[in-house]
């Protein structure tokens, strides 16, 4: 059949790399067979929930270049759904209300020694009223079975499912029933989702055989399920909010490239027959689930850096001088990073930027780095990195030295990156120093710092007369 997938993240917070898997993966298998990308907020969580973290979900997604065919529809919509769903279960007797605190349960579940609600009202006639939830009636003896089209064949045995709340004592309709009513709403043919959400499933595959035995429910066939293995960090650990490097936006704020991420984030659990480089066309090509690895996925964030520095010297300079402009020049009105650049907005200089360019491209991984390699461009005063100006200049004699003797030579030759260079390899050479002794303390002078572009070609970029005041400078300081 033509697939209909979905990807339903909850706004609840900034979007993490494992949702951005999810839906590259769902995306990828949608455009792969000519099928439909649905798109849904789910939004009842409504203590959590909040609008900026809504649009973030849109703007990562935009951003990723993962379009949607429909959507985005938000759950909370779906509120009457949810509770016809509630009332016909209850009419087909696969409900029954329980009255039990969560005191109550914890205390017979210690004194029966196993995890899990014991049953206790089933039998007991409970009225439904608006301080009982309603609880599903599994089965006693038999398994539900999964076949997930990444794990294979999962069977999870009735008994150790137990009687599961489906909406509680005030009137909230929890996420497995409220999740499937919207899938078999919106007709969805394969689910497609993280691991952690598997033990979810038998739940709701044994709600979705119910409802299509209620009488007045239109029967839907179940989807076909397939469950992405976890992400994990270094620590082979489940990555953490808290401790890991997880948002979304903090990478595009930092400089990654969005074809970069899209082909990193394939990767986690999952690989093209051509290599681990692959533009978007091969993705969608090649990609196929039952190929995806049921192994945890490690997310590395230096193979990630190392996979954007490959995807950034790619770019022609002009490509690359545009995709910096958020970082060096940012449009009003438009996306820019977190970070303002280190200059005033008058004084960047487009032309001056495109010629540095070449000096710069291929020693950045992320184009968030790139400010900071050229500020020395466009300030009128060098912010100097303490130590690295106590070790070239202030602390070193020899280093004030060569300064001047710098200054003067400057004044005479031809302000171009190869007489340069030879002048200072001149100078060295009558000192007995080598060529980068020399080099250290006219780069500190000028950028500020010991590491930069190459330095005669940065010279010749910031002009004769602004090198040698900065030359002046460091040694008046």
């Amino acid at each position: 059949m033509t697939p209909r997938v979905r990807f339903a993240p909850s706004p609840t917070g900034f979007f993490h790399v494992g949702s951005a898997r999810t839906s590259l993966f769902n995306w990828l298998y949608a455009r792969g067979r000519g099928g439909t990308f649905v798109l849904r907020i789910e939004d009842t969580d409504t203590e959590r929930n909040r609008d900026e973290w809504r649009e973030g979900i849109l703007s990562a997604l935009t951003w990723l270049g993962l379009d949607w065919d429909e959507g985005p529809t938000l759950q909370s919509a779906n509120l009457a759904d949810h509770h016809a769903a509630v009332e016909a279960l209850w009419e087909g007797g696969y409900l029954y209300a329980c009255d039990c605190t969560r005191e109550q349960i914890d205390a017979r579940t210690a004194a029966a020694g196993r995890p899990g609600y014991d049953g206790h009202c089933r039998q007991r006639g409970v009225a439904r009223d608006p301080a009982a939830a309603l609880r599903f009636r599994v089965p006693d003896e038999g398994v539900t079975t999964i076949e997930d089209l990444v794990r294979g064949t999962v069977s999870f045995p009735h008994e150790a499912i137990g009687d599961f709340v489906v909406m509680r004592g005030n009137g909230v309709v929890l996420y497995p029933l409220a999740n499937l009513v919207d899938d078999r709403r919106a007709r969805i043919t394969h689910v497609i989702r993280g691991e952690d959400l598997l033990p979810t499933t038998p739940r709701q595959v044994l709600m979705w055989q119910a409802l299509n035995a209620c009488p007045g429910v239109e029967p839907v066939d179940l989807p076909a399920y397939a469950h992405l293995p976890m992400l994990v960090n270094e620590q082979r650990k489940k990555l953490s909010k808290r401790k890991d490097p997880v948002a979304l936006e903090s990478y595009r704020d930092q400089g990654y490239l969005p074809e970069a991420m899209v082909n990193y984030l394939a990767l986690l659990g999952w690989s093209p027959r051509g290599g681990e480089v692959a533009d978007r066309a091969t993705l969608v090509a090649e990609f196929d689930l039952a190929q995806v690895s049921k192994s945890p996925a490690f997310f590395d964030v230096k193979k990630l850096t190392h996979l954007n520095g490959e995807y950034l010297r790619t770019l022609s300079p002009e490509q690359f001088a545009q995709a910096c402009q958020p970082w060096v020049a940012p449009v009003e009105g438009e996306w820019r990073p977190s970070s303002p650049p280190p200059w005033e907005p008058s004084a960047f200089d487009a032309e001056l930027f495109a010629r540095a360019v070449p000096l710069v491209q291929t020693r950045v991984a992320a184009l968030g780095e790139v400010p900071a390699l050229v500020a020395f461009l466009f300030v009128d005063d060098v912010s100097f990195d303490e130590g690295a100006f106590a070790s070239a200049i202030g602390g070193d004699p020899i280093g004030r030295v060569i300064l001047a003797a710098a200054d003067e030579r400057f004044g005479e030759i031809d302000f171009r990156a190869p007489v340069l260079h030879d002048a200072l390899a001149t100078l060295a050479e009558g000192l007995g120093l080598p060529l980068r002794r020399a080099q250290a303390p006219v780069r500190v002078a000028v950028t500020g710092t010991k590491v930069g572009p190459p330095l005669f070609e940065s010279l010749e970029l910031l002009g004769r007369e602004r090198v040698r005041a900065r030359v002046r400078a460091a040694l008046a300081r």
